[in-house]
């Protein structure tokens, strides 16, 4: 089974930035879509970026778009969020997710089989 721990969370100041990582474990990441979801006190589990298997493409929530960029080294086997301009409304715990096999769905966390624990991210104004 894959293990996924995220970290790189923290405290900053709206307009900084911060780079989380998600490091796995067990099999690799090869033909695996994977991505990163966050979820604040009261909402649902939300999309905010994803990286696929096929073609490495890139998908953003609009919300995060032209700040936020996602990749990942596979010879490492981490995934990372590259967060900048961050706004007091990021502030959420953030989940590193990866499919079993590559589907397409990226938006929805349906398709992802294994996640982390979180990493917290506060931005204050």
């Amino acid at each position: 089974q894959v293990q996924l721990v995220e970290s790189g969370g923290g405290s900053v100041q709206a307009g900084g930035s911060l780079r989380l990582s998600c490091a796995a474990s067990g099999r690799p990441f090869s033909s695996r879509d994977m991505g990163w979801f966050r979820q604040a006190p009261g909402t649902e589990r939300e999309f905010v970026a994803a990286i696929l298997w096929i073609g490495s493409s890139s998908y953003y929530a609009e919300s995060v778009k032209c700040r936020f960029t996602i990749s990942r080294d596979n010879a490492k086997n981490t995934l990372y969020l590259q967060m900048n301009s961050l706004k007091p409304v990021a502030t959420a715990s953030y989940y590193c997710a990866a499919t079993r096999t590559s589907s397409g769905s990226y938006s929805s966390p349906q398709p992802y089989d294994y996640w982390g624990q979180g990493t917290q991210v506060t931005v204050s104004s």
